[in-house]
């Protein structure tokens, strides 16, 4: 044993003066070896970064920790995997050169940057860096955004674009790593070279992110049309908003639609702000009327109806999870006439944020409380929080650093402690189900206990309190609760105000400006900046961003009074509708058949479960059930979900509707629960469902009176057009179903075949 080990000290020692006369030993393993780890895709999720490795092997996700790889890598300094005496026989090399097989496929040649800086510090004895070994501090990416014209040449086809990375370190020192960065694309209409160079295939935006070793950033680049001849055709600003939206439209070579008629507007904005579409004679009034201003007038009108508060109070409801299993039906019921009653009273959404995050008590007294009582433990609140109200996602931070994010393990276990110390006071539970723990019926009281445990399981233990990006400690004896609602809705807490604004932004034009809604990030950007920054200065501030320069930054006088507060969610939605982004026809040209994200149009969607089943319960004067809640109620003044949901016999033909068009029930504190996805389910119950069929043949529906002999057909079409679909039919259409009808023998069930032709329509179905 003694002389194998002499002669392996003695190998070890010729083999190191044999490396340090090569040089060899200079390569870094922190800013060289893994980076080159990275860019062949070693340490991704799906190769040896995964939790249990391939083949052995395991290292960390993305190269999160390097000192744990270090001390993986060399833990065998002349096995098989890495052999110091003879680098090139080393598995780390033979396997991604497929000199020998691999699972992997080849990652790199034995002629590339990556062999050799691999090989050079095997060769070297792999050794540690030390403390005076640079740390990277910056990563620079050029050009930071970009639009490229179409190049039509031979030797260029299509858009080109370097990207040029330099990474700068602790010693002051900089250097090209564009070829050892990691560049992943945001959308599949480009590629990207291992160097960094993109090429685009169709016209449209693309997100490059680029990562070295632990930092990440992004380059913008506009592909555009070759359009020599293009000329603007838009419409007027009419405020701020459009200004900004026109202004990247124009550099993209993109014409918006034009405005939407009277018609298409009146029933998009009142089911946009109701949730219900106008009836036929609100709808005949407004296109009659010939006033310059009745859009504005209009608006006004709808912000302060009694619907406007029931609607919005769904939308939070969704977000805040309020539903009866875990909140049981009184704390729904008061839970959500609390929200509808801060939305009625004008109450301000930082006020409104900062009640709900601050909430103690009686879950029955105090009805903002419940938002806890949903959320048992440490982790659910933080995760809860800091998606709704900062549009962080924080769930892949809770077992490794995040990897399109900035946030570590380390930052979720803090903020997780901040919530540690909220507890739970059951004074009662009549839960229906013994054998389900999730299932709360009862008051009960939230409190902050004096001590709480939110442990890393890292460590076993609790890390110190700090809010999310800051380094400070919070005090053990503050008011956790009370300092970060404090914290959270301060006027200059960017993250907090962008994500009000462009939820506010996103639920009526159906698409974030950051998209999705609640998934801020560096890798993530808005698509539009600057319309974000404005509508989110708005918000707080109510001054008009370029109102004094630029008569298109004008707003209604109606908005104009001093006497609103910030954070004042129908001011901001007074400056969206008004504006001429969010009156656009959903008419597509050539210029924006293909513009996903910069509001050229109106995008086409399908209504949401409650809009579809009340506008149907509105257009045939039928009355809707709802298991629990006595008949008449619309289904967008539902408070919850119902506990029932999964019983079948507790269920009415209403409640089967909203669950199979896409209520969401509400088990997450995310936007993306609710489904608006097309389903054959939903066809056939559109098609021949029993809902919709008995509601077409009740014998006391709108057709009862309609179907009578003294009723002129033309007049009985035009009332059923402009109730179904707000508009009258054109003539070709009048002249059909006239037809239709005269010839028919039963003009009662005509009519119900009339009626169930217009529900199943798009133009019924679809927000245009």
């Amino acid at each position: 044993m003694k002389k194998r080990f002499t002669l392996r000290l003695l190998a070890l020692m010729g083999f190191c003066c044999y490396a340090a006369s090569t040089g060899a030993a200079e390569v870094s393993f922190r800013n060289d070896v893994m980076a080159v780890l990275s860019k062949a895709g070693c340490n991704l999720g799906t190769c040896h970064g995964n939790a249990r490795g391939k083949g052995g092997f395991q290292i960390s996700l993305r190269g999160q920790d390097p000192d744990a790889d270090f001390e993986v890598l060399t833990r065998e300094l002349f096995g098989r995997r890495v052999n110091s005496l003879d680098p090139d026989q080393s598995l780390m090399l033979l396997k991604p050169t497929m000199q020998m097989a691999h699972e992997g496929g080849k990652r790199f040649s034995t002629e590339s940057q990556e062999y050799q800086i691999l090989r050079n510090w095997i060769a070297a004895g792999m050794p540690r860096d030390t403390r005076q070994t640079p740390q990277l501090l910056r990563l620079r990416v050029l050009p930071e955004s970009v639009f490229l014209p179409e190049q039509r040449t031979s030797s260029s086809p299509g858009w080109q674009q370097q990207i040029e990375v330099i990474a700068e370190f602790s010693d002051g020192s900089a250097k090209d790593v564009s070829s050892l960065a990691v560049y992943e694309l945001s959308q599949p209409i480009a590629d990207v070279s291992r160097e960094g160079l993109v090429t685009g295939h169709a016209a449209g935006e693309v997100t490059v992110i680029v990562r070295y070793l632990d930092l990440q950033s992004i380059v913008r680049i506009a592909f555009l049309p070759d359009r020599p001849d293009f000329v603007w055709t838009g419409p007027d600003p009419a405020n701020f908003i459009d200004v900004q939206v026109f202004d990247k439209l124009k550099q993209l070579k993109i014409s918006p639609s034009p405005v939407c008629d009277d018609a298409t507007f009146i029933r998009r904005v009142t089911l946009d702000l109701l949730g219900i579409p106008p009836t036929a004679q609100e709808a005949q009034r407004f296109v009659d009327n010939t006033t310059e201003n009745k859009r504005a007038v209009l608006i006004d009108s709808l912000l302060e109806r009694p619907e406007f508060s029931d609607w919005w109070a769904l939308k939070w409801s969704d977000l805040l999870r309020i539903e009866e299993k875990t909140l049981d039906r009184k704390g729904v019921e008061n839970f959500y006439s609390w929200l509808r009653e801060s939305f009625a009273t004008h109450k301000p959404l930082d006020q409104l944020v900062r009640e709900i995050v601050a909430a103690q008590g009686s879950t029955y007294e105090v009805p903002p409380a419940n938002f806890y009582r949903a959320l048992r433990t440490p982790f659910e609140r933080s995760e809860a929080v800091g998606q709704l109200f900062l549009g962080v996602r924080l769930q892949c931070s809770k077992c490794h650093n995040h990897p399109f994010d900035q946030w570590t393990q380390d930052d979720y276990y803090s903020w997780g402690s901040v919530f540690s110390r909220v507890n739970y006071k059951i004074l009662e539970n009549r839960r229906r189900d013994s054998n389900d723990q999730h299932e709360f019926d009862g008051e009960q009281i939230v409190y902050l206990s004096e001590k709480g445990e939110a442990k890393d399981p890292r460590t076993n233990r609790s890390r110190d309190a700090k809010f999310l990006g800051s380094r400070e400690q919070l005090p053990a004896a503050d008011h956790p609760l009370l300092h970060l609602s404090q914290w959270l809705t301060d006027q200059q807490h960017e993250r907090f105000v962008q994500m009000l604004a462009n939820r506010t932004w996103q639920q009526v034009m159906g698409r974030g400006i950051v998209d999705p809604i609640d998934d801020f990030r560096a890798t993530n950007p808005p698509s539009n900046p600057a319309l974000l920054k404005a509508i989110s200065e708005y918000l707080v501030s109510g001054k008009t961003p370029g109102s004094e320069s630029n008569p298109g930054g004008a707003i209604p006088s109606s908005d104009l009074t001093a006497q609103i507060p910030a954070f004042d969610l129908r001011r901001l939605l007074r400056a969206i509708l008004n504006s001429r982004t969010y009156q656009l026809s959903s008419t597509i040209n050539e210029t924006n058949r293909d513009d996903e994200s910069n509001f050229s149009r109106a995008y086409v969607h399908r209504y949401s479960a409650e809009q579809l089943l009340d506008a149907t319960s509105l257009m045939l004067q039928v009355p809707l059930e709802f298991s629990g809640y006595p008949p008449g109620r619309r289904a967008g003044q539902i408070p919850g979900i119902n506990a029932m949901k999964t019983r079948e016999n507790g269920l009415t033909e209403a409640d089967r509707f909203l669950r199979l068009f896409g209520r969401p029930p509400r088990l997450q504190s995310c936007d993306c629960e609710r489904s608006d996805e097309s389903t054959l389910g939903q066809t056939f119950q559109l098609v021949s469902g029993s809902l919709v069929n008995r509601m077409l043949t009740a014998k006391s529906n709108r057709l009862s009176n309609l179907s009578g002999e003294n009723n002129r057909p033309e007049q009985v079409i035009t009332e059923l057009y402009w109730s179904a679909l707000t508009r009258p039919p054109t003539e070709e259409e009048l002249a059909g179903i006239t037809q239709f009808l005269n010839q028919s023998e039963n003009k009662r069930t005509a009519l119900e075949d009339i009626v169930w032709g217009l529900l199943n329509s798009h133009e019924f179905l679809l927000r245009r």
